[in-house]
């Protein structure tokens, strides 16, 4: 028994150091970690960490962000931005009871398709204190309906002859992860790519006033102070140290890079602690949620973008 888990340990010490390596994308390290844990090849004591990684990672991905632009894109869009992100957060809530999801996988849906996608799940999860299944399920989810996205929107857009300037606002709104947002505007024109980044740029600064929303509104009754979640906190110094020290920008790349491959890690450790019982109990729920927010979200900005 003893040597089984020796062996274990082993093997996902060689995964989390495949981590590392750049061609391991988050959605092939999260589907590692569920695939070894669903055949029963689960690890000890390695789950007690991620969320520690999780955290570390969002401050180290600060340091890769530029102050200029998300100034610049912050003065524009402000109020569309609020209330999209708003009225999507909200008819997240509002699904979740409809189909009986989980509390917390529903705020982690809901946080992922309204910002930006899987970013936004690893910054809320923490906060909520959610369970490994149910990050798994939220991430599954974004990262399923992002691969779908990345091929069905430029399509969709070319069938309906959406100008670049609408596609880009479309793909940032309606698309949960900036790759995917970045790929399909990519596919679309160059134009359309250049709206995009820069309109999802936006969406992505509101991960900090939403994980304060949500410390807030999510504290217990009997809890008689918030818990301030003090690496969002540390994100914003890390954006301001880096714009601060330009001369520094060799070392900031390193720690980006930190930070991107500490995100594939986490999801690894994420997806290795899901078992076949949380599968049953929560993965079609989880789907018909998420799809259901998406697509109702997909329809109505693009409505509202051609009036």
């Amino acid at each position: 028994m003893i040597k089984d888990v020796i062996k274990i340990n082993w093997l996902y010490k060689l995964l989390l150091f495949a981590c590392l390596l750049p061609f391991v994308s988050p959605a092939m390290a999260l589907s590692a970690g569920i695939l070894f844990s669903l055949l029963g090849f689960k690890p000890q004591n390695f789950h007690k960490h991620t969320s520690q990684i999780l955290q570390i990672s969002i401050v180290l991905l600060g340091f890769g962000m530029n102050l200029n632009d998300v100034i610049t894109a912050s003065k524009s869009g402000f109020f569309q931005t609020f209330l999209s992100v708003t009225l999507v957060m909200a008819l997240g809530i509002l699904l979740g009871k409809l189909f009986k999801v989980e509390k917390n996988i529903t705020l982690l849906i809901a946080s992922g398709t309204a910002i930006c996608g899987g970013s936004a799940i690893a910054a809320v999860a923490p906060i909520l204190g959610s369970k490994n299944y149910q990050n798994s399920f939220a991430l599954i989810v974004v990262f399923v309906l992002n691969a779908v996205a990345l091929l069905l929107f430029p399509f969709i857009g070319h069938q309906l002859g959406l100008s670049q300037e609408t596609f880009g606002n479309w793909a940032a709104i309606a698309i949960h992860d900036t790759s995917s947002v970045v790929g399909a505007g990519a596919i679309y024109g160059e134009k359309a790519l250049q709206i995009a980044t820069t309109v999802k740029l936006i969406r992505a600064l509101w991960i900090i006033p939403l994980s304060i929303v949500v410390s807030v509104v999510n504290k217990e009754q009997k809890q008689k102070s918030v818990t301030i979640p003090w690496f969002i906190l540390f994100f914003v110094v890390a954006i301001l140290f880096a714009n601060s020290f330009p001369e520094l920008e060799e070392s900031f790349v390193h720690f980006t890079w930190l930070g991107k491959r500490g995100m594939v890690v986490a999801l690894l450790l994420i997806g290795s602690n899901i078992t076949i019982k949380q599968v049953k109990q929560s993965g079609v729920k989880s789907f018909a949620l998420g799809i259901s927010l998406w697509v109702i979200t997909a329809a109505v900005s693009l409505f509202l973008l051609k009036l």
